[in-house]
């Protein structure tokens, strides 16, 4: 397999070499990485949260919207399949890079995160990566500061002018289009928590509604995960049988049913304290080769119209 990083520069370059067509901002750091700003001083839009998940996923996997409605309302909804689901979805999109640096506080995914490998998922996958350039989403409505550069150089081994920090706010266009394209990747962490081999899923494909654009960062992180576990359809094509498929959807959470703002705000959003299980989409189909295939949870579109404010 070619490296992730080195897969996700060439996007990177793409977004620099469409800024202005896609509504979104560059600028260098005096250390000489590379900033660019997806919705924080900069609207983006659709096309600019397609091309962040593809940065997000390393380029493997197909991501596009169409439209579908939430209660008989038309919104448009996010799409993304992938043939190598350990990789783009484990190994990259998720947000698994906790970002604190001088006051600075963010969320990171991207292939960044496969320089670093220490997280549980990159044995269950065996795969680290080795590349001189490295791109860092981070879900944030403040801009990366050189010291935020340097602790992502520092951690992944590149140099400084090698760093590329693709930043989002969850309030934003792109921000909910990049959101919304999780739900398979959320499946499949769920399988891995569950203790399921992600190397075992063959094919991932997921849909999710993007949510409406709020005004605070607090109503956006509701939307967008209301948007998931009462939206988001996911089906994966698997090679082995297990009792915990069950266990997939959020139906399967003793929270189903509350929205995610409560249950933030019942945690006085200290969001390690939310339990990993609730992060789930709302049906998942998993088919098993030359075995069953299993249709689990619900949609929950009124839950979905009043988190919209429909």
């Amino acid at each position: 397999m070619d490296s992730l990083n080195r897969m996700a520069i060439e996007l990177a370059d793409e977004a620099l070499d469409f800024a202005e067509e896609l509504n979104v901002g560059a600028f260098e750091l005096d250390n000489g990485a590379t900033v660019i700003d997806f919705g924080i001083d900069f609207s983006g839009g659709i096309e600019a949260g397609l091309l962040l998940t593809e940065l997000q996923t390393a380029g493997l996997a197909t991501v596009q919207t169409r439209m579908d409605t939430v209660a008989g309302t038309p919104i448009p909804h996010v799409e993304l399949a992938t043939d190598r689901p350990d990789l783009a979805l484990l190994g990259s999109q998720k947000a698994g890079w906790e970002l604190s640096v001088d006051g600075f506080e963010g969320l990171g995914s991207g292939p960044a995160r496969s320089l670093v490998a220490d997280e549980d998922e990159f044995r269950a996958i065996e795969y680290t990566d080795a590349f001189d350039l490295t791109v860092l989403a981070v879900e944030t409505d403040r801009l990366p500061t050189v010291q935020v550069a340097e602790e992502v150089a520092d951690r992944t081994g590149v140099n400084p002018e090698g760093v590329y920090i693709a930043a989002f706010p969850t309030a934003s266009i792109a921000g909910s289009v990049s959101i919304a394209a999780r739900a398979a990747e959320l499946a499949m962490f769920r399988l891995f928590e569950l203790g399921y081999d992600p190397t075992n899923v063959l094919t991932a494909s997921g849909s999710a509604p993007m949510a409406p654009i709020p005004a605070t960062e607090e109503v956006a992180m509701g939307r967008t995960n209301d948007a998931i576990a009462y939206g988001g359809q996911v089906h994966l094509t698997v090679t082995e049988d297990a009792d915990i498929l069950d266990e997939l959807p959020s139906t399967a959470t003793d929270a189903y049913g509350m929205p995610f703002l409560d249950i933030f705000e019942a945690e006085d959003w200290d969001l390690q304290s939310v339990a990993p299980a609730v992060f789930a989409p709302a049906t998942v189909t998993v088919d098993v080769v030359g075995g069953p295939t299993y249709a689990l949870g619900e949609r929950n579109d009124g839950l979905l119209a009043e988190s919209f404010d429909l």
